[in-house]
């Protein structure tokens, strides 16, 4: 004992040590074990040896080094775009790929020719091209087209075209006016014609012209319609809220059987109006129905319309269902079409660019027309619009708005109409939740 302890206190690192070792032992680790005796030659060490079987990384490294590393990549063509400018923004560095497509006559007519399609490659790990796909949609048959140029085993290329049908999807997004309603739009990825639709649907509520305010906001429910995934076209408005200084406007799709499929509002109050705000959807009033001073012929005279100022080549749409009475040029108006809607009223539509239809044709409320332009006598592209009553020229901003709206949801389809209305108000409310959330787009299957 009285040796131990002199060993204790003039060995204490090795008295530590061995506290350690026994604490690690209880845990199940191999140790060694030494005496105390303070000469090094009569300490006694055992040692524990354990073969280590390694782990099978090898195989893995050499399957890994047998798979094909395969790069995507996604280019809108170009109005300027060669094969070269193409596929170079595509990644891809391959002449034999390049030189191909140069000769391929559907690759010429499908792509360089038809800019604005998107263009996806499929590229090996030294940038050679692989595979290449283009889709686009040619006519209102429900099918979509696909372009597949793709390099086989021996290391050629072949080309086809394919047809497949579109699958409709149903999309979802919010947006909140800052500077304008098309720059909100495309800033939380929401498709133009999108937009155009919604001022249709509420073109006789708010006047997008002049009442947008900093701070409108909406929530809109629409079709798309995609081809293996990737939007092609844009379908209709599905549901749609409108926030206007502080007010909201709300539409939801409906269609009931096989009857005429309409908007309307949560309460089944019918959107359709008999006559459209507006032939023209974004423009501004440079004229309206009083007296002014002719800017020709200088001299104060009645102004019998309405002038809406626009870029040459705007479409001019018709406010209202009807037949062409008129198309062609007339006077001052220069190129001028006239329509008929009922016993007594009739729209003018004047100084035109060009003229979309014939006279004595059955047009529909929307379809378009012709397109704003400079000729007769005008000073600017603008569109001269009249609303005449029994050949009496009336103010149109208040001779359209009185006319009433189409009827109500029908009481034998209030079930099938509220059914939809609750599944509308939960995809709204889901577009508002995703915004709030950092969420611009997001979909709803």
């Amino acid at each position: 004992m009285s040796r131990r302890a002199h060993a204790l206190s003039h060995h204490p690192r090795k008295a530590t040590a061995l506290l350690a070792a026994l604490l690690l032992g209880g845990a199940g680790t191999a140790f060694g074990v030494a005496s105390l005796d303070p000469d090094p030659s009569t300490v006694t060490v055992r040692q524990v040896l354990e073969s280590v079987n390694t782990l099978p990384v090898q195989p893995q490294l050499d399957q890994l080094d047998t798979q094909d590393l395969r790069l995507f990549r996604t280019e809108v063509a170009r109005p300027s775009d060669t094969v070269d400018s193409l596929l170079a923004r595509l990644g891809v560095e391959d002449e034999a790929a390049a030189a191909w497509l140069r000769r391929d006559a559907a690759f010429r007519s499908q792509v360089l020719a038809r800019y604005g399609r998107t263009v996806t490659v499929e590229a090996g790990e030294h940038q050679e091209l692989k595979k290449l796909t283009v889709r686009w949609v040619s006519d209102d048959s429900g099918n979509f087209q696909r372009l597949v140029v793709e390099r086989g085993a021996d290391g050629r290329f072949a080309s086809r075209i394919d047809t497949a049908p579109l699958v409709a999807a149903t999309r979802m997004g919010s947006a909140t006016v800052r500077s304008s309603l098309f720059a909100a739009a495309d800033e939380a990825n929401i498709p133009d014609t999108v937009v155009s639709q919604m001022v249709e649907i509420f073109g006789s509520d708010i006047d997008f012209h002049r009442h947008l305010r900093t701070g409108d906001h909406f929530e809109v429910v629409y079709e798309s319609l995609e081809a293996d995934g990737e939007p092609l076209r844009t379908g209709r408005i599905l549901s749609v809220e409108f926030v206007n200084r502080g007010t909201a406007h709300q539409a939801i799709w409906f269609q009931d059987g096989n009857r005429k499929g309409g908007y309307y509002g949560f309460d089944g109050r019918s959107m359709t109006r008999a006559f459209l705000a507006s032939p023209v959807a974004f423009s501004r009033i440079s004229s309206g129905f009083a007296m002014r001073l002719h800017p020709i012929l200088n001299q104060w005279k009645a102004h019998l319309g309405v002038d809406y100022a626009a870029p040459i080549g705007t479409p001019v749409r018709d406010v209202a269902d009807g037949t062409v009475e008129f198309a062609g040029q007339q006077n001052g108006f220069g190129n001028v079409v006239i329509v008929r809607h009922n016993a007594s009223e009739e729209t003018v539509y004047a100084h035109l660019s060009r003229i979309g239809v014939r006279t004595g044709q059955h047009i529909a409320q929307g379809d378009t027309l012709g397109a704003v332009g400079q000729t007769g006598w005008a000073t600017g592209p603008h569109l001269h619009f009249e609303f005449r009553v029994n050949g009496v020229h009336q103010d149109p901003s208040v001779a359209m708005a009185r006319h009433s709206g189409g009827a109500p949801v029908a009481e034998a389809s209030r079930p099938a109409f509220e059914r939809v209305a609750r599944v509308m108000r939960a995809q709204l409310t889901a577009a508002a939740e995703a915004a709030s959330g950092g969420v611009a787009l997001a979909r709803a299957d």
